[in-house]
């Protein structure tokens, strides 16, 4: 089996699909892999796999966010004929210039 590091810079559709099923809701500390990479630096990823690859994806502010993102795009694709936008809350709000 191949096994591959990959930053979140090189991610492709694949693998960003990949972690989104895996993780639907984000991953936890229980699935970071911690290593040391040939520079002697702590490296942590998250782990996918294919059928004959195993990737460890970097872990950072921006996976986070490139997560999200992938999921917000399929979201996008969905054909929800209700769509509508949340409701507005009502009442009184509290301002803090007094």
């Amino acid at each position: 089996m191949i096994r591959k590091i990959v930053d979140y810079q090189k991610l492709n559709q694949d693998i960003l699909n990949l972690l989104v099923e895996k993780f639907p809701d984000g991953y936890d500390d229980d699935d970071i892999i911690s290593f040391r990479n040939a520079k002697n630096e702590i490296i942590e990823a998250v782990e996918v796999k294919t059928d004959d690859t195993v990737y460890l994806v970097k872990v950072g502010k921006r996976l986070v966010q490139a997560m999200q993102d992938f999921g917000d795009d399929d979201d996008d694709n969905d054909d929800d004929s209700n769509d509508t936008p949340p409701p507005t809350p009502e009442g009184d709000f509290d301002d803090d210039e007094n």
